[in-house]
């Protein structure tokens, strides 16, 4: 069933609406893995992200007593043959907004594929596995389950800020942001190091774009790993928000050609250092379980253990006629 109870409304959100949407996240945060994983600043980056129309993308619902019910959003950074729909709800009372969410969110796919130039149209969705009523809605809207996602993290109040010294032969420094062939090289490694994963390709110009629309980028959390004067590996990090000050690893990549040597660790660590000297509580990332780099773990290696996991489902929708 895809129609809402009587009563029960949607509607576009605005900026005006972050906190009330931040209250419901926060909500179905605390259900599902026990505390809150959303930000005030997260919700404007996916209500205002690339290729987002908050005005035709995005709906929030309501119940019959006008409080907020559910918030579902589309997210396709690089404007490729790919998105991921999110459908919150809030727990328990607002599950009958979710099939009405998923099913809005689905036509409007159709609809994003059409303007963005693909057919087929792959779209992803995440659901974690005790979310059983929502895995069965993806299920009957034709998803398929894909792969496991994992939000690591590791507190950082037992990491020094010394240096920890590198594997032989190699050189880790902070990255050249100024040095624009350093900055294109630091791209490309990235890109070359997930060409046999799930990675989606982003150019140059885009990647640049990305992050520097960001409110603030510190450069001297981004690594690069040298080995004979090459670019062997980088890591690039984001900037913590002001709410959780969570260290973040945006991107580790190492080259295939130097990997089992250390630098994926020898990266981590430094970054790690340096988050610990300033004060960081905390350090997280994201992990594509199915990554055949066996990153995660790397990963636990290094201290780090899953907060949880989510289902990765997918399935094609063809672009709409217009």
């Amino acid at each position: 069933m895809s129609a809402l109870p009587p009563g029960w409304s949607t509607r576009r959100p605005t900026l005006d609406d972050v906190p009330l949407i931040l209250s419901l996240v926060h909500a179905s945060d605390i259900a599902t893995v026990g505390e809150p994983d959303f930000t005030a600043d997260e919700v404007r980056e996916e209500l205002t992200g690339p290729h987002t129309d908050m005005s035709r993308d995005s709906w929030l619902a309501f119940d019959a007593d006008g409080e907020i019910a559910g918030w579902a959003y589309p997210r396709n950074p690089t404007g490729q043959d790919r998105d991921l729909l999110e459908v919150y709800v809030w727990p328990e009372r607002g599950i009958p907004a979710q099939r009405p969410l998923l099913a809005l969110m689905l036509a409007r796919m159709a609809e994003r594929a059409a303007e963005l130039g693909h057919d087929p149209y792959t779209v992803r969705a995440a659901a974690l596995p005790g979310e059983e009523r929502y895995i069965e809605a993806l299920g009957a809207a034709g998803f398929t389950f894909l792969k496991q996602h994992a939000r690591m993290r590791m507190p950082l109040d037992g990491v020094g800020s010394a240096v920890p010294a590198p594997p032989p032969g190699v050189t880790i420094r902070p990255v050249r942001h100024a040095d624009e062939a350093e900055m294109r090289r630091f791209h490309a490694v990235i890109e070359e190091a997930f060409l046999d994963s799930d990675h989606p390709s982003v150019g140059y110009a885009e990647w640049r774009r990305q992050f520097e629309a960001e409110s603030s980028v510190s450069f001297d959390e981004w690594f690069v790993a040298e080995v004979d004067g090459d670019l062997a590996g980088v890591l690039q990090s984001a900037d913590p928000d002001e709410e959780t000050n969570e260290a973040w690893v945006r991107s580790l990549a190492v080259l295939k050609a130097y990997r089992k040597r250390g630098l994926g660790e020898a990266l981590l660590r430094r970054a790690f250092a340096v988050y610990a000297g300033k004060g960081r509580p905390q350090v997280g990332l994201g992990v594509d379980l199915a990554n055949p780099t066996e990153a995660a773990r790397l990963y636990r290696k290094v201290g780090m253990t899953p907060l949880y996991r989510a289902n990765v489902y997918q399935t094609t929708v063809a672009a709409a006629r217009r």
